[in-house]
């Protein structure tokens, strides 16, 4: 039975107040209907329509070729899905560094043509002047900090951040910086955990953690890593809650067997 109706909406005001009574906040990336709706009625907090989706559904090495026509068309998917989740929407490379009235212009576009609630931007101090333009129409937008995985060609590699002290503090000041600024919330990948925990304790907004430890105010997986579909990535912060690319492979075996032996559709499934 679906009781998303029967649930709050999830908003950002929901998640400062889940931080606040030590709440956990539980997010997972989504890209379709089918799925959306599935993550839904499982009671998820927030869907991030994720840039990720170069990768996983377009079959990408990085994130970096996806366009803004093609997010908002799975944030569109996603949407018409969903009741009671909060569906934050990466804005892909390309779309606000550098230029703040494109960042804004792309925030619109999402918002506007897709009906999403947030939009999720990476980096910190240097993407500032993006930040600040999208907030000012109104628009939600949660931070992402750490390894970001738009500036894949300029770090070289997806090794963990932040481990020396300099780019720590830098980690630090962009988290307070995109606090001041507005933000409701810092996504923390790939970096230390107890750097992690320094910076959840020193801001007063959501710290969702990707490879970043417990101590955050909540976690993100990539929803084709964490149910064994995709085989190919396995870092250690990854845990596969279930295999379902052996699942899916013995379902289609069994189905392409049944069809070549003339066993499907039997006289029960014929008209």
């Amino acid at each position: 039975m679906n009781t998303t109706r029967e649930l709050p909406k999830i908003t950002t005001h929901v998640l400062q107040e889940m931080k606040q009574k030590g709440e956990k906040i539980a997010m997972l990336t989504g890209y379709d209907y089918s799925t959306a709706k599935l993550l839904d009625e499982a009671r998820i907090d927030v869907i991030l329509v994720g840039d990720s989706a170069s990768n996983v559904m377009a079959g990408h090495n990085t994130t970096l070729p996806i366009t803004l026509d093609q997010m908002i068309y799975h944030a569109s998917s996603v949407m018409r899905a969903v009741e009671r989740a909060l569906v934050v929407v990466d804005l892909p490379f390309g779309t606000y560094q550098g230029n703040s009235k494109e960042a804004l212009y792309s925030a619109i576009r999402i918002m506007k043509e897709s009906g999403a609630n947030a939009i999720k931007v990476e980096g910190g101090e240097e993407i500032l002047e993006s930040v600040d333009r999208i907030l000012s129409a109104g628009i939600p937008v949660i931070g992402h900090l750490g390894l970001t995985p738009q500036s894949i060609n300029k770090f070289g590699t997806y090794v963990v951040r932040a481990t020396g002290q300099e780019e720590a503090e830098k980690l630090k000041r962009d988290a307070k910086i995109l606090e001041s600024a507005g933000c409701f919330g810092v996504v923390l990948e790939k970096i230390p955990a107890t750097l992690a925990a320094d910076v959840t304790n020193s801001i007063s907004i959501p710290t969702i953690g990707i490879g970043a430890g417990p101590h955050v105010d909540g976690q993100v997986l990539v929803l084709h890593d964490m149910l064994g579909i995709n085989q190919d990535f396995s870092p250690r912060f990854l845990r596969r809650y279930h295999n379902l690319h052996d699942e899916m492979i013995k379902a289609f075996v069994s189905y392409i067997d049944d069809v070549k032996e003339v066993r499907f559709p039997n006289d029960k499934e014929k008209y």
